[in-house]
């Protein structure tokens, strides 16, 4: 009996019906699949019920795992289908397309080469007067039960005579032709499962020698292969996959449902809207499928499709509703299925660990994304959290932080997790760091510690340490920390090392870290910080200004969550403060004074340098009215006081409003300021003010309206009508309208 060729669509459940259906007719004693004929060692494992589409072959070279190619099944696959068949009646499968080690060198050919015509099926749908190829192919596949391979082969074979060929195609179907030949001498009933593209080159006459000739000096590349579980997401057409269907969902539910298609699909999607709080009832679902099944009448369809679904949905389930019809397409139409591939199947090292981490931890993955909130004082939860931070450390991103929780010190974290089939690759790419992920992980941290140029690269490195469990990785850290901080003399990028480094030792407790080594090189780096402040803050721009503010205040911030240094606490017995080394934050503490005392100190730092002394107890109340006193006078620029006002006033205005002599001072100022300067201060005070919380803005309103500020002695001779002029302009200050000068 000679070989039968079955043309098919890819993914296609109205081919894979037919090819099983063709192949329990045949017989065959061989099948031939289109595929890399590498991972013919890897079809033995379609059998494995544990191999759950749907799956993925993947291949890449070995020395470069970024080269990689994937070829997708699913369950109504017809290539899936027809192994199946094959695994279960004891005949034998080859896969015999170019081998991917070939295919790689034809793909660095020209990229200008002839294409065919981007979807075959679509020219087949234009013909018969369908504008959607999808529908055309449902109503003479899908719907009809097994498809006409001698037709479709006949028409591909018209549409070839009119299409360019591809040259990549020509190379492969020479080997797919020679593997025929070959197959012939041993085999007397042969099966052929390809892409309905190939049938019309398999079945022509065409010599060997011209094969051979074609075949004659390809590369060829050392390649891997293995099964990796897929999506259904990553099986549409619209993410780039050039075979893939746009409605995956929906075909697996026309492959694995027998009968009631239509009702089935209705039930599901009032099941989806039910979920999600939508009241769905029987009623609805009723009046559904008859207006589906009305509309595949009126089209002349045999049986209701997806468009016609959809459109009764949207009208019925939905009532029009748009995002109710996107969420039933993305759990229905698409469903982010993801299939499954048993412990042990040959993977790299470190695939098979991060497997054996997933159950040990209970952490599936999963296609959809879904929330997970961990408590780290939990041993699971922390184990949780080491493994996904040491993921993305490899760039494997399954899990993306929802908030910088974690980072601030809490016990808690929260994630957003969801698994791609690529991530494979990228385990494939990261197996070459070690074997498991706490070594691969420690491995390329302490290589990029040590590729780092400046300090900024470094100093991340040190928290992801404290957050993935490295300690092995924290000698090379802290060595490029140390050089890094040392050779770097702009304060700046020191003052921006230290948030992380902070947090690093006071929470690495929390995560049962030992970072005892880390507390040398923050003394260090802060003690340089010290010396170079007064420096820095020297004629320094006003653009330049608020950044070097913003990394004041982190600094601030940071070192009082290590005010419990050990020095700290032993400088509190009064025996022992002598000799008691100071802690960090007195150190920062005695800088920040000599800045606020110094008249070549840019205003805005000044000014916010005050305000964190008074807040922290190091100048009292009297002393702080003091220094804005004399800031607030005439003999000072008034752009030079309304900078130094913003900076003091960027804690909040609390301060303003439980200070009536602070707010005297202020309010003082602000009327003794000229007309000629005043269009100049006032945006630099709405940008300030602005910042107050309005209960805060209302209580200073209500404090200077009230009389409770000290006024100023009105000047003689005052215009009470030219005064009048400036009161919108006080009330946008303040947030609130004054209608009289008195006020």
């Amino acid at each position: 009996m000679p070989e039968r060729f079955y043309g098919i669509r890819h993914h296609g459940p109205g081919s894979a019906r037919a090819v099983v259906a063709a192949l329990d007719e045949q017989r065959p004693d061989i099948l031939l699949v289109e595929g890399p004929p590498e991972a013919d060692t890897l079809v033995k494992w379609v059998a494995d019920e544990r191999l759950v589409p749907p799956v993925a072959l993947l291949g890449y070279v070995a020395d470069d795992p970024r080269q990689a190619a994937y070829w997708p099944f699913a369950v109504f696959s017809p290539e899936w289908q027809a192994i199946r068949w094959a695994a279960d009646h004891g005949v034998p499968v080859r896969f015999f397309d170019l081998p991917y080690a070939y295919r790689l060198a034809v793909e660095d050919e020209p990229a200008d080469r002839p294409e065919r015509p981007a979807d075959p099926i679509g020219e087949l749908a234009a013909a018969a007067g369908y504008d959607d190829p999808e529908r055309w192919w449902e109503d003479v596949v899908e719907h009809r039960g097994a498809p006409a391979f001698e037709a479709i082969g006949e028409a591909m074979a018209a549409i070839r005579a009119e299409s360019a060929e591809d040259p990549a195609d020509l190379v492969r179907e020479a080997h797919m032709r020679g593997v025929l030949r070959e197959v012939r001498k041993t085999h007397a009933n042969p099966a052929v499962v390809c892409g309905a593209w190939h049938v019309p080159a398999l079945t022509a006459k065409v010599t060997a020698a011209h094969d051979t000739a074609l075949l004659k000096g390809r590369k060829k590349a050392k390649v891997t292969f293995t099964w990796v579980p897929w999506t259904y997401g990553r099986l549409a057409s619209w993410q780039g996959y050039g075979a893939g269907v746009r409605s995956p969902g929906w075909y697996h539910h026309l492959f694995t449902t027998p009968d009631e298609v239509v009702t089935r699909w209705l039930v599901a999607a009032a099941g989806v809207l039910r979920e999600e709080g939508v009241p769905t009832s029987s009623a609805h679902v009723i009046e559904a499928i008859r207006l589906a099944e009305a509309l595949a009448t009126l089209r002349g369809r045999p049986l209701a499709g997806l468009a016609e679904l959809t459109e009764a949905t949207r009208s019925v389930l939905c009532e029009g509703d748009e995002l109710r019809v996107d969420l039933i397409g993305r759990q229905l139409v698409v469903s982010e299925r993801l299939g499954s591939i048993p412990d042990d199947m040959p993977a790299v090292p470190l695939a098979r660990d991060l497997a054996a981490q997933q159950r040990t931890l209970r952490l599936k993955p999963e296609a959809l994304e879904r929330a997970l909130d961990l408590d780290l004082r939990r041993d699971l939860d922390l184990g949780r959290s080491r493994l996904l931070h040491r993921l993305r450390l490899l760039g494997v991103a399954w899990g993306e932080p929802a908030d910088r929780a974690g980072g601030k010190g809490t016990f808690r974290e929260s994630w957003r997790l969801r698994w791609v089939p690529e991530f494979a690759i990228s385990l494939v790419e990261a197996g070459g760091y070690g074997t498991t992920v706490v070594t691969a992980a420690t491995a390329k941290v302490a290589e990029q510690a040590r590729a780092a140029e400046s300090l900024a690269e470094v100093t991340p490195l040190v928290e992801a340490c404290l957050l993935a469990d490295l300690p092995d990785a924290y000698p090379a850290v802290l060595h490029a920390l140390d050089t890094r901080a040392a050779l770097d003399a702009d304060v700046a990028h020191l003052m921006g090392a230290v948030p992380p480094l902070a947090r690093t030792l006071r929470y690495g407790d929390v995560r049962g870290s030992d970072v005892a080594g880390l507390r040398t090189v923050t003394s260090g780096l802060v003690a340089r910080i010290c010396a170079g402040l007064p420096g820095a803050v020297t004629s320094l721009a006003d653009e330049a200004a608020q950044p070097l503010r913003n990394h004041v205040d982190a600094v601030h911030a940071a070192l009082a969550m290590l005010d419990d240094e050990p020095g700290a606490v032993a400088a509190q017995e009064p025996a022992q403060a002598e000799r008691a080394p100071r802690s960090l934050r007195d150190r920062w503490l005695e800088a920040l004074d000599g800045l606020a005392g110094s008249d070549r100190t840019h205003p805005l730092i000044a000014g916010r340098v005050t305000r964190l002394l008074y807040d922290g107890d190091r100048l009292d109340a009297a002393e702080t009215r003091r220094r804005m006193g004399l800031v607030l006078t005439a003999g000072t620029p008034p752009s030079d006081a309304a900078q130094w006002v913003e900076g003091f006033l960027a804690g909040g205005g609390l301060l303003l409003v439980h200070d009536t002599a602070l707010l005297s001072l202020v309010d003082e100022w602000l009327a003794g300021v000229a007309a000629d300067s005043f269009t100049d201060v006032l945006p630099l005070l709405r940008r300030t003010f602005g910042t107050f919380a309005e209960p805060e803005r209302r209580s200073i309103g209500e404090r200077v309206r009230g009389g409770a500020v000290a006024a100023s002695p009105a000047p003689i001779g005052l215009d009470h009508e030219r005064a009048a002029s400036v009161l919108p302009t006080l009330g946008i200050l303040l947030g609130r309208e004054i209608h009289h000068v008195s006020e």
